[in-house]
């Protein structure tokens, strides 16, 4: 059905994304938020990652004939499970609504206009609040993560390009606080070797060609940090997750690096590039695999030199009991 179509009362179908594994009561506090918006034209597509214990009673129970139920018959791993719950979405818009996270009543009521208004934009992304595991909001956590992440002095309006904005400040997160064109991108083009960093290539995909992001200076998602999310587990992931994720990023910034529309933010770009190029190497070095993880520095050298690569470096060529503890 083409999009147009799915109209009601001038309002345009908003696909609400929610992809989800192994966290019953997150996944009810986030569909409740998605429910209970002031902007009602939506379709809630929820898709399961096999957890361990069905979530279909807790999707019954709302009785809610908007939410769309999928449920993988087996572990597909995260990104199959994000990009399928993308693909089987109908709404001109969509917004990825995570089941840690939760929306204020009026974002979409908020975020919809300007993507109306201003037909080159291709996502119109907020601000955000973070709350803890109890649901509480954490003001000082907030308002870092406002700073941190350049929205707390961004004006409200269209950037374009916003290449700058999802690469070096990062204020774009598609995965947290933005509602996006579905048609603007093939969904079917996402490699998988973009891994957990989908939402950076999302943004990247939305931006190239010159597309917009629209600024709405809101806090209207809120971000749950608790011990399951990946902000909060990396200082203690295992080496193989660090060495996939840092992989991960090597290929998304290789794409970025290569392409002609990033062109002015290469010289970043080589930095960030020879920092993920030495993560590799370090996870490597910890899982005592010290011949491999040596290209990877010295390649990481030539890209970019810095003090920690060639600290790295030197350290792989000491015994592997040592060098694993870098």
């Amino acid at each position: 059905m083409n999009s147009s179509e799915l109209q009601d009362n001038g309002h345009p179908l908003v696909s609400v994304i929610t992809p989800t594994y192994n966290r019953p009561d997150y996944l009810k506090e986030a569909i409740a938020s998605a429910v209970n918006q002031t902007y009602q034209n939506i379709e809630i597509i929820v898709s399961d990652n096999c957890s361990p214990i069905d979530p279909l009673p807790i999707i019954e129970a709302f009785n809610d004939p908007r939410i769309k139920f999928f449920r993988q018959d087996s572990n597909v791993g995260m990104l199959p499970n994000v990009v399928s719950s993308f693909k089987k979405a109908q709404g001109k818009y969509i917004a990825c609504l995570m089941d840690d996270d939760k929306w204020a009543e009026n974002f979409l009521e908020e975020m919809i206009p300007p993507l109306e208004t201003h037909p080159t934009a291709s996502v119109a992304f907020c601000d955000h609040y973070v709350m803890d595991e109890h649901s509480q909001i954490d003001p000082e956590k907030t308002e870092e993560c406002s700073q941190t992440y350049g929205r707390a002095h961004l004006e409200e309006g269209l950037y374009a390009p916003f290449y700058d904005l999802f690469l070096i400040s990062r204020s774009v997160s598609t995965a947290i606080a933005a509602v996006m064109r579905r048609d603007v991108i093939n969904w079917d083009s996402i490699p998988t070797d973009v891994g957990a960093l989908w939402d950076t290539y999302l943004a990247y995909l939305f931006s190239i060609e010159g597309h917009g992001a629209y600024y709405v200076p809101k806090r209207l998602t809120l971000y749950r940090e608790h011990s399951q999310t990946v902000t909060m587990q990396s200082g203690r992931q295992s080496a193989e997750a660090k060495l996939a994720k840092a992989k991960s990023s090597v290929f998304c910034y290789q794409t970025f690096f290569a392409d002609d529309h990033l062109s002015e933010l290469r010289p970043f770009l080589k930095r960030k590039l020879a920092h993920d190029m030495t993560t590799v190497g370090i996870a490597l070095m910890r899982m005592q695999h010290l011949k491999n993880a040596r290209p990877h520095f010295w390649q990481a050298l030539k890209t970019h030199f810095s003090i920690r690569t060639l600290a790295a470096c030197f350290v792989s060529y000491l015994p592997a009991k040592i060098a694993c503890q870098f």
